[in-house]
């Protein structure tokens, strides 16, 4: 029996309207390894958003339905009612479910807390995004503490939570599971009012930590004592391959040490992303020449920092010039006017997912563990397993 067939069947039994938008998409799956894709800002299709109660049936049927390894469900009007049916879903023994994306929904807490349960039984979800869904404390700390024992997830997004206090517990929490954690590559913590204080705490688990591949702190409060903090682990600890600090306030002082630290041999960065910082002439140039001697990194981006000053212009000119920075790994891009060189601002910056990302409408599956070996492109539309 087809997805579809099923999701009309279930609809029936349970007395929940048909939505046209699920069944459409359901008819244009195929039977094997693929994501549904039903997103609530689909512009190409009609979309009539997903509620609980389309979760509830989809989640019934998919306990049944083979193949079928992915849900892309961001910007929909799921609640935690939906969560719940979720996570029942995800904790089933028959779930084949690698991928879970719920961006942008209404879950808060309770339907936090619940997803993050799920994942004590699972063993197949590798990468799930709860970003945009107003968690609360408690719900980020659940998810830090069941990452302990968890071996299978390998992306967790839990950016932009509703905190009116105790980051700090958070960030302590966060490091508790990173010394531990043999499995994660990729964590974002961004919009978390991250301080300089909380990123020391993290810092202390990043040392003993030898999996994760990808650190997103974007958007928090974090200054040139907390980029100190980071430039000491990353020349101890080569595992960090990305890292990004975009619309934080590091400033020259913390450009300086960050690229202090990419420049020395333990290193193992890949790509950097410190837009909007407040960053001026000394901590770029200190940039520039840190490429020079690293033989790791090739993805910088820099827009919203000091970039008019002639030398700042001369030296990333340079590295294009002479294939050191690829124009397509950067943010900028030189140009010439009467002998004077200036950067512009090109499209290009520092994707939010890396590990695997769902294309449009009903597709194949994620990237495959055997592609680990694979050479990391940073410009690809999907990324194999970091190595």
């Amino acid at each position: 029996m087809s997805v579809a067939v099923l999701y009309t069947a279930v609809c029936g039994q349970l007395s929940v309207p048909l939505n046209p938008y699920i069944l459409d998409v359901l008819q244009a799956t195929a039977t094997t390894d693929v994501t549904i894709k039903l997103t609530g800002n689909d512009r190409l299709k009609r979309v009539q958003k997903l509620s609980d109660g389309d979760v509830r049936v989809l989640s019934r049927c998919l306990r049944t339905a083979e193949g079928i390894t992915g849900l892309d469900l961001k910007y929909n009007e799921i609640s935690d009612e939906g969560a719940r049916h979720l996570a029942d879903l995800i904790e089933e023994q028959t779930s084949t479910l690698q991928f879970v994306d719920l961006m942008g929904n209404n879950i808060h807490s309770e339907g936090a807390e619940m997803l993050a349960k799920s994942l004590h039984t699972n063993h197949t979800l590798q990468e799930l995004d709860l970003a945009d869904c107003d968690l609360g404390s408690q719900s980020v700390i659940a998810f830090a503490i069941v990452l302990k024992s968890n071996t299978s997830l390998l992306s967790l997004n839990i950016s932009r939570p509703i905190l009116f206090s105790h980051q700090d517990e958070i960030a302590v929490h966060m490091s508790s599971m990173l010394r531990v954690n043999l499995t994660l590559r990729e964590l974002h913590l961004g919009k978390m009012a991250l301080t300089n204080s909380g990123l020391e705490r993290l810092t202390e688990g990043l040392r003993a930590n030898r999996s994760l591949r990808y650190l997103d702190l974007r958007c928090n409060r974090v200054s040139r004592d907390g980029a100190i903090s980071l430039s000491a682990v990353l020349k101890s600890n080569g595992a960090l391959q990305i890292l990004d600090l975009s619309s934080n306030r590091i400033e020259d002082e913390g450009a300086a040490s960050l690229s202090e630290a990419v420049a020395s041999p333990a290193c193992g960065l890949k790509a950097l992303a410190i837009t909007s910082n407040n960053i001026g002439s000394p901590g770029l140039l200190a940039l520039a020449q840190a490429m020079k001697a690293s033989g790791t990194l090739t993805h910088v981006y820099i827009c919203g920092n000091h970039l008019q000053e002639p030398v700042v212009c001369q030296a990333f000119s340079e590295l294009m010039a002479s294939g050191r920075l690829s124009p397509a790994h950067t943010d900028v891009s030189a140009y010439e006017v009467e002998d004077h060189v200036g950067l512009a601002e090109v499209p290009h910056g520092l994707r939010r997912h890396y590990y695997c990302t769902p294309g449009h409408g009903a597709t194949g599956g994620r990237p495959a563990a055997n592609a680990a070996n694979a050479a990391l492109d940073l410009t690809a539309n999907t990324h194999p397993l970091y190595p």
